[in-house]
């Protein structure tokens, strides 16, 4: 594989960006033609073939299904191209929020509103595999299950599963060894022993020969143990993520696979990434007392984007969160929720909504949805970082300072 990104090589690594601060905040995520012409300052015949190339993604009102819309962020991207070349640092910068794909990998995709893990549809393979057959996918290389590591300490700290992941992370991190310089099959038994401790850590030292059987075990659901599979398989890998970005710029210094697995942990643990299921559950609340669409009214109007609904990478919808629900039936406040948010947001519910809606169908504890959030994209990190770690690189990008004027010393 070449290099990654070395120092002083960012440019070389950007492909296509998306200039987030252009796009004014009223806009919706879809738009009619006539928006979409007037962005992009061309013909219609122009629009269409955009469309026809792939360069922006188009999906039928759902008011009127004789119209197109057209996603916002492909128009713009377009539309800030035809501004005139810009210099590498914007670019630079750009690329960084929400722009297209940084760094190569060989991992995961999301392709034409598909997941793909190495090729393999993710949500066919959420059908019969389990999460220990997808990380020797994702890690190409063998992986008999996640040995169940004792972690320091003999009580979970008070701060619940997420408090634990990152003590006992931590306490891993301090003293293994670094990666750098070692060999890949070393570094594939000590990824296994690390998602055992995160599973140890996170649900308790329960049995059970696969880890979706563990946390059945764990939650007293042993019926729910396939369900519970299917989550953990659909939440393995999702590209350059926030927190596996972060996993992969600590596994460019060489760090220990231990630092680099608590990196991507700690930004999970945001409320824009792994806590939006939380927020999911306040607007389930909300929802039940206020009544759904005056909730989703409520949030919108106080500039709150509802976590449910939506996502970037899917104009047709989240195909993790619709194979999910497919599996079993939400409770009734999460239909009427699912219900006024298609209709008044036009977004269908995401992966975030179908955890926390499995959760509550299946009575797991309330922090079932990060737990399974976290183990499984635990197997998308480490392959991540193994896959860093091989191209011997550095992840350095420059900062384009916008500080006060220098001055002579």
């Amino acid at each position: 594989m070449p290099p990654i990104l070395g120092t002083g090589t960012l440019t070389s690594i950007l492909i296509l960006s998306i200039n987030m601060t252009d796009t004014p905040a009223r806009l919706p995520l879809w738009l009619p033609a006539a928006d979409a012409l007037a962005l992009l300052k061309v013909q219609p015949q122009t629009l269409y073939a955009n469309v026809s190339r792939g360069r922006i993604r188009t999906r039928a009102d759902r008011s009127d299904p004789r119209r197109s819309l057209y996603h916002r962020d492909d128009v713009q991207r377009l539309a800030t191209r035809r501004q005139g070349r810009r210099s590498s640092a914007v670019l630079a910068g750009e690329a960084i929020q929400w722009g297209e794909p940084v760094l190569a990998s060989g991992i995961s995709t999301v392709l034409d509103g598909r997941l793909f893990y190495r090729g393999q549809d993710a949500c066919a393979l959420a059908e019969h595999a389990t999460l220990e057959e997808v990380a020797a996918l994702l890690w190409d290389g063998p992986v008999d299950g996640f040995a169940a590591t004792a972690t320091v300490g003999a009580a979970p700290p008070a701060g619940g599963p997420l408090a634990a992941a990152l003590q006992a992370l931590a306490a891993r991190a301090a003293v293994d060894l670094p990666a750098r310089g070692r060999g890949r099959a070393a570094l594939l038994d000590e990824a296994r022993s690390l998602l055992g401790t995160l599973a140890v850590a996170m649900a308790g030292p329960a049995t059970g020969e696969h880890l979706h059987q563990r946390l059945a075990a764990a939650w007293g659901r042993p019926r729910s143990a396939d369900l519970l599979r299917r989550a953990l398989v659909l939440m393995a890998d999702h590209e350059l993520n926030a927190s596996t970005f972060a996993a992969r710029v600590t596994a460019s210094t060489g760090a220990s696979l231990a630092a680099c697995l608590l990196s991507g942990l700690a930004t999970l643990s945001g409320p824009l990434h792994g806590g939006a299921a939380a927020a999911v559950r306040a607007l389930v609340q909300a929802s039940a007392r206020e009544g759904a669409d005056a909730a989703l009214r409520e949030w919108l109007a106080l500039g709150r984007s509802p976590a449910a609904f939506g996502h970037p990478l899917y104009p047709q919808g989240d195909v993790r969160g619709q194979a999910l629900l497919a599996q079993f039936e939400p409770p009734a406040a999460f239909v009427t929720l699912r219900e006024a948010g298609e209709r008044l947001l036009g977004e269908p519910p995401n992966i975030d909504f179908a955890l926390a809606a499995m959760a509550d169908a299946r009575r797991l504890p309330a922090e079932a949805p990060f737990v399974l959030f976290a183990l499984g994209r635990a197997v998308g990190w480490m392959a991540h970082a193994l896959e860093q770690q091989a191209t011997g690189t550095l992840i350095r990008p420059r900062a384009r300072y916008v500080g006060p004027p220098t001055t002579a010393g």
